[in-house]
C-alpha cells in the first residue's frame, strides 16, 4: 500500500466543489477589470488587489488558488510579494510585466513562480499559465490534506510506540529494540503492532514512507 492510499480522502469532496480563486494584484485599474472579466468567464474566482499591501491584508485561506501578479508595484513590489509569501505552497505565482529584464525574469522563476508573461500578451497563453497553477495548487492542497491526517495519527502514539516506531524505520529488529529500550520482546511486539495499527500501516515499507513524509528520522541507541 503507498503513502496516499494509506490516507482517507475524507478531504476530497471538499476541494472537489471548491472554484479556484485566482487573485490578480496590479496597481493598473484597466488590467486588474481585464483579467477580473478573463478570469470570471473562464470558470474562476477572480479576486482583484491595486497594492500587494491590499493582498496582505487578506485573511489566508486553504483552497486552490493562484496569484498573477505585477512585477512594478507601489510600494512593495511582485518580488517582494513573492519572498513573503513563499511559504503559500497552495498558491503558486504567475507573474506579469511591461518593463522585464532577463535578471527579473530569473530571480522570479528561481524563487518558484510558474510563468513570466511580457504585456500585452495573449489571453489563452494566460489562461494556458492559470490552469497549471491551478493544478500544482490542487495537488498541494492533497499533500497538505496527507501530512495532517498522519499528524493526527502520529498524536495518537504513546511516548514508547513513538520510540518504537523510529527505531523499527531504522531497521532494527524486535530483539534489538527491546535491548535498546530495556524492555522485553514480547513488550515490543505489542508496542509496535499498536503503532502499526494507530498509523494505518499495512508494512515496514508502508511505515517507512509514512516516516519520511512526517519527518520523523530514525534513531539509533548506543
Amino acid at each position: 500500500m503507498n503513502l496516499s492510499q494509506s490516507i482517507s480522502p475524507a478531504w476530497a469532496p471538499h476541494l472537489a466543489r471548491a472554484i479556484p480563486t485566482v487573485f490578480v494584484v496590479d496597481d493598473d485599474i484597466s488590467v486588474r477589470e481585464a483579467l477580473e472579466v478573463l478570469v470570471r468567464i473562464s470558470g474562476w474566482q477572480p479576486e482583484t488587489f491595486a497594492s500587494a499591501q491590499e493582498f496582505l491584508s487578506r485573511p489566508r485561506r486553504s483552497s486552490p488558488s493562484c496569484l498573477v501578479c505585477d512585477v512594478t508595484l507601489p510600494g512593495l513590489n511582485g518580488l517582494d510579494l513573492q519572498q513573503l509569501v513563499a511559504d503559500r505552497h497552495e498558491m503558486p505565482i504567475i507573474f506579469i510585466s511591461g518593463y522585464g529584464d532577463v535578471p527579473t525574469t530569473v530571480r522570479a522563476m528561481k524563487a518558484g513562480a510558474i510563468e513570466f508573461l511580457m504585456k500585452p500578451f495573449g489571453d489563452e497563453l494566460l489562461l494556458s499559465a492559470i490552469r497549471q497553477a491551478i493544478e500544482r495548487s490542487n495537488t498541494a492542497l492533497r499533500q497538505a490534506a496527507k501530512i495532517r491526517v498522519l499528524r493526527d495519527r502520529y498524536a495518537w502514539l504513546t511516548r514508547r510506540e513513538r520510540e518504537v516506531l523510529a527505531l523499527v524505520v531504522a531497521g532494527q529488529m524486535n530483539k534489538q529494540i527491546a535491548g535498546d529500550l530495556g524492555i522485553s520482546e514480547i513488550t515490543v511486539k505489542a508496542h509496535r503492532a499498536r503503532m502499526m495499527t494507530k498509523m494505518k500501516a499495512d508494512s515496514l515499507a508502508d511505515l517507512v514512507r509514512i516516516a519520511a513524509a512526517l519527518g520523523i528520522a530514525p534513531i539509533a541507541y548506543l
